[in-house]
């Protein structure tokens, strides 16, 4: 089977150049990491990881994007999270939700928040790992620019985020979803405890 791969420069109205990579047997748009790792030989994950972190990629937050391994706290969970952004790993951020909010993310506004920034910094304010016997807080800074427009100047977004342990995986408590939980419900954790006695504070 032959395979015509276009790498094409294509106008952008944002007045830059978006760079797609066109596989016609598959009619597959793939990412830049994608073009670089297969069409040129050069590994992205040789890189410095987007998490801030001293470390490549490869031997940081790529091994829990892949399912190698696990975050072994709610800062790491959080760093990896912020690089799943930056690198578009969409699948990530859905599994390292808290299980009962899975299905109520708006996975592709997510995947449109991704894909619409360039994302320039991560900046952990301050960690605390232990607030109750399963929760934990993270505060940070995630720097950005919004790609989509002639305004290029760098966004921050601050938040203090909280995350509880299950089944030894940490997860991240989401407070943007739509659900309605009473609070004599089943904890969206899955720890089994009615929601008022678990992570109903933290939402």
């Amino acid at each position: 089977m032959n395979i015509f791969l276009m790498v094409a420069v294509i106008p952008s109205s944002r007045g830059s150049n978006l760079y797609e990579d066109f596989d016609k047997s598959s009619k597959k748009v793939l990412g830049f990491d994608n073009i670089i790792e297969n069409y040129f030989g050069f590994s992205m994950s040789n890189l410095p990881c987007p998490c801030g972190s001293s470390l490549k990629y490869s031997e940081c937050c790529q091994p829990l994007h892949l399912g190698q391994k696990k975050a072994e706290s709610a800062e790491q969970l959080m760093r990896s999270r912020y690089s799943a952004f930056a690198k578009q790993k969409i699948d990530y951020i859905v599994k390292t939700t808290a299980l009962g909010q899975q299905q109520a993310l708006d996975v592709k506004a997510i995947a449109d928040w991704s894909k619409a920034n360039q994302w320039l910094k991560l900046e952990v304010v301050q960690a605390q790992e232990k607030i109750d016997k399963n929760h934990a807080q993270v505060e940070f800074k995630a720097h950005y620019s919004v790609l989509d427009g002639t305004d290029r100047s760098v966004q921050i977004h601050h938040e203090v985020s909280y995350f509880v342990k299950h089944e030894n995986t940490w997860y991240f408590l989401d407070p943007t979803t739509d659900q309605q939980i009473t609070m004599k419900q089943p904890c969206i954790c899955g720890s089994g405890k009615k929601f008022k006695q678990c992570c109903a504070q933290y939402l």
